[in-house]
């Protein structure tokens, strides 16, 4: 049962939030909408799940047009960033509400509830009401909710973001096993790069209303089509710089150029836009190829085993990425150095060259 739009927009009065977007959308695996917050994909959720109506075009559910059809007619699920519960409700009956809407008989209804509620290790709390849970045992009671329904389509928009460090990542692991095998299209909003990867399956990434890559989501990471599309997928942000060609050597300025290879190297001489992302560059040399840049520590963070650094080379900033601790001095003179063989190069339009 796919989820197939066909050149869907939104508009708001003159405003476009959702440009003509066009895709397939398949059960079995998570699709992923990835983007910074305002890139339009909540506005891309709501339509496809019916909340908004389309300015343009046509959304079909497994080969049914349902451009038309309301929310409650489409056999959907949508868990939102904010727990969604029922306050005056137990757990079990804020799982069972959609299924005694849907006018199941008791025993379906308990037997849905309970496999539910034992997958999300709600059991004990099934008497409990939302006031007497956790977060995260809310979030959990919302995804119960969900997947008790059988939806043909799961909508998850951001829902981790309101949960504390431990709870998002033990819930993000369990999320592609709680929906493997149910024969629902997932669909998962998120801002996090990192993110996205953890999940797999495919990735839309989605820039100011418009999706500018769709696909698997390693190889979208691993060869992003625009430069637009590299800066969406990579936190902390991708590095990159105006450089020119000539012949087999690459010149940044600053004295700092190296000799390409490989698919690089036959590209024509020129001006092209070099990108790379902070954790191929480092402060510490550990290959021979490694390029030397020399510039002026800004900003320094240290989060976990890994340290940042922003730093100041001629008129661009540059971030490093290392693992490890780094006695980083805010206004020191710093030599870091770059892995060419990771360097993506993009034409003048923007789009990918090398």
């Amino acid at each position: 049962m796919a989820l197939e739009l066909r050149a869907i927009s939104k508009r708001v009065g003159q405003i476009t939030h959702v440009k003509e977007t066009s895709l397939i959308l398949e059960p079995g695996r998570f699709n992923v909408l990835l983007g910074e917050t305002g890139s339009g994909k909540t506005s891309l959720i709501k339509l496809m799940a019916g909340l908004d109506r389309v300015a343009s075009g046509t959304i079909l559910m497994d080969g049914q047009d349902v451009t038309g059809v309301s929310p409650q007619k489409r056999n959907i699920s949508l868990v939102h960033q904010f727990f969604v519960n029922y306050p005056h409700m137990t757990v079990f009956d804020n799982i069972a509400s959609p299924l005694r809407v849907a006018g199941l008989a008791k025993s379906e209804i308990q037997g849905r509830v309970e496999a539910a509620a034992d997958v999300l290790q709600l059991r004990p709390m099934l008497h409990r009401r939302p006031h007497e849970l956790s977060g995260g045992q809310q979030q959990r009671t919302a995804l119960a909710r969900a997947i008790a329904k059988e939806s043909t389509a799961v909508f998850l928009d951001e829902p981790l973001a309101n949960l504390d460090y431990k709870l998002r990542e033990e819930l993000r692991d369990q999320l592609p096993e709680l929906f493997a095998g149910r024969g629902a299209v997932v669909v998962y909003a998120t801002s996090e790069p990192a993110e996205a990867l953890m999940l797999g399956g495919r990735t839309a990434l989605m820039q100011d209303g418009r999706v500018t890559q769709f696909g698997p989501t390693a190889e979208i990471y691993r060869r992003p089509n625009t430069l637009i599309s590299a800066r969406v997928f990579s936190d902390p942000p991708i590095n990159s710089a105006p450089v020119t060609k000539t012949g087999d050597r690459v010149e940044l300025g600053h004295g700092v150029g190296w000799q390409v290879t490989g698919a690089a190297a036959g590209l024509g001489d020129g001006a092209y836009t070099v990108a790379i992302r902070p954790n191929y560059i480092s402060p510490v040399r550990s290959e021979a190829s490694h390029v030397p840049m020399t510039g002026t520590v800004q900003i320094t963070e240290l989060s976990g085993s890994e340290s940042t650094a922003h730093f100041r080379m001629g008129a661009e900033t540059w971030v490093s990425l290392a693992p490890g601790v780094h006695p980083y001095r805010v206004g020191e003179d710093r030599v870091f150095y770059m892995d060419p063989a990771h360097c993506f190069y993009f034409a003048p339009d923007g789009a990918l060259a090398a």
